[in-house]
């Protein structure tokens, strides 16, 4: 194998997950608990934290872009993408704990309060973040070793994934002196995290290497990057596609922890003849934490998965399990616990690889448009692909707080009983018409395994003739 397709160590692999490590001990915050630490903690309405939430990451999503594109510009001796990692992990940290403070301030105190603290927050998680995400498109020219290399990322995704689900809302309730909404426990535990996300994107600067140059030696402009993005069909698709399934996750997390503490509550478990008292706290976290550990399961087997099916086939085959998982949450009843933890492992399990396959197949879109065009623009197709995610959350964050609030939600009070039929539906029938969309749009993407190998050869080809290492 040439130089930029050279077989990745398992340590390089290793150092890049430790990114995705770092990165998710403060998304899995946000995804699982900010609507829970808004509504129940820092104490505003389920309405007005939706919208801050989507108004916020909507344009943090336009900010992606500029990143992106600046990224792609970006020229040291350390790359492009590395420099980002390295100088933005600190003040990431910073804005995390302050992010999850609550201040003695008024109702339009803390709502201002919230507004500029989180805008802060997103901006430099995407500062470090795409950069980040970028440079799984230029530490191999391999699809098999990008895909790979996504599957240790989603790894460290899904690690630091379990070890939110299981240990923040309790750490909380540690820290806050028994109690999961007292302010000063979120932010003890915020401070903990933050610091252990420092030190893992150090080592993800120094073990990862920066290897696909572009062939093409003159300077792109902003607007010939941007129109080659548009008429990139393959990617536009998948853009839909990345929306469409955030919603379908989205929806669903956001609104996880409101569905325990007020339709499931307490609840007698009986297990192996011996039956146990479980807080919603502990249900919570064990439901999320347990969907961590069997997406991580789902992770590990991504690359004969998709390699013996094909990427494509792949995510449709795995959505569609994960949709019917989804959907019986419509029929269970609260005590009904074992069933939803079944569906729950059976749903991590499928639909946990799917971001991974995703995320793999955007640097195949990059190498697509450069086969097509001659230029190359990792940062603005991963960067503009981080956007499809943002405006998924971003949409599925203001959904889930308007509902709450047209269903009649109020904060630390028994609901009712059309706060319940939202909370189920929420769980359920509405991700479902997501992922139902998603699989359409799916149907008609055209770059499977023999047009992306062949694109591999041809530009690889391109870059021997130019003397491009």
């Amino acid at each position: 194998m040439n130089k930029i397709a050279a077989k990745l160590s398992f340590w390089e692999k290793t150092g890049y997950g430790f990114g995705d490590l770092a990165s998710v001990l403060f998304w899995q915050n946000i995804t699982l608990y900010l609507l829970f630490f808004y509504t129940d903690v820092f104490g505003i309405t389920a309405i007005a934290a939706g919208t801050m939430i989507g108004i916020s990451r909507v344009a943090d999503a336009i900010f992606d872009v500029g990143i992106g594109m600046t990224a792609d510009r970006t020229e040291t001796r350390w790359g492009k993408f590395r420099p980002y990692i390295l100088y933005g992990a600190v003040p990431l940290a910073i804005m995390a704990v302050l992010a999850f403070s609550t201040p003695n301030f008024g109702a339009s105190g803390k709502l201002i309060y919230a507004y500029i603290t989180f805008f802060a927050f997103m901006f430099m998680y995407s500062v470090v973040n795409i950069p980040y995400t970028s440079l799984l498109g230029v530490i191999s020219s391999d699809p098999k070793e990008r895909t790979s290399a996504s599957s240790f990322k989603f790894i460290g995704a899904y690690l630091a994934g379990l070890i939110v689900s299981f240990a923040a809302l309790n750490m909380a309730k540690h820290f806050g002196g028994g109690l999961s909404t007292n302010p000063k426990g979120w932010q003890i535990t915020m401070v903990i995290f933050a610091v252990t996300a420092v030190i893992f994107f150090i080592i993800t600067f120094l073990s990862t290497k920066e290897r696909v140059k572009p062939i093409a030696k003159e300077k792109s402009s902003v607007s010939s990057d941007l129109k080659d993005l548009m008429k990139n069909d393959a990617w536009l698709m998948l853009f839909a596609v990345t929306i469409l399934f955030i919603l379908f996750v989205c929806i669903r997390i956001s609104v996880t922890t409101h569905y325990f503490k007020y339709f499931v509550g307490e609840q007698d478990v009986t297990l192996f003849s011996k039956t146990h008292h479980f807080s919603f706290e502990t249900l919570a976290s064990w439901f999320n934490g347990i969907g961590q550990a069997f997406s991580l399961i789902g992770v590990i087997l991504i690359p004969w998965f998709a390699g013996l099916s094909g990427k494509k086939r792949a995510v449709t085959i795995l959505l569609i399990v994960a949709m019917i998982c989804t959907g019986a949450f419509f029929f269970l009843k609260p005590d009904q616990v074992i069933l939803m933890f079944a569906f729950q492992i059976v749903g991590s399990v499928t639909g946990g690889p799917i971001s991974a396959v995703l995320w793999s197949m955007y640097a195949d879109t990059a190498d697509y448009s450069e086969w097509k065009t001659g230029r190359r623009a990792t940062g603005l197709v991963y960067s503009a692909s981080i956007m499809s995610t943002k405006i998924g959350w971003a949409l599925g964050a203001a959904i889930v707080g308007l509902l709450l609030g047209i269903f009649g939600f109020v904060a630390n009070e028994a609901q009712n009983i059309d706060v319940m039929g939202g909370l189920k539906s929420m769980m359920s029938l509405i991700p479902i018409v997501a992922g139902t969309i998603a699989i359409i749009i799916l149907y008609f993407y055209k770059l499977d395994e023999p047009l992306v190998l062949k694109i591999k050869d041809e530009l690889e080809a391109r870059r021997v003739k130019q003397g491009v290492e």
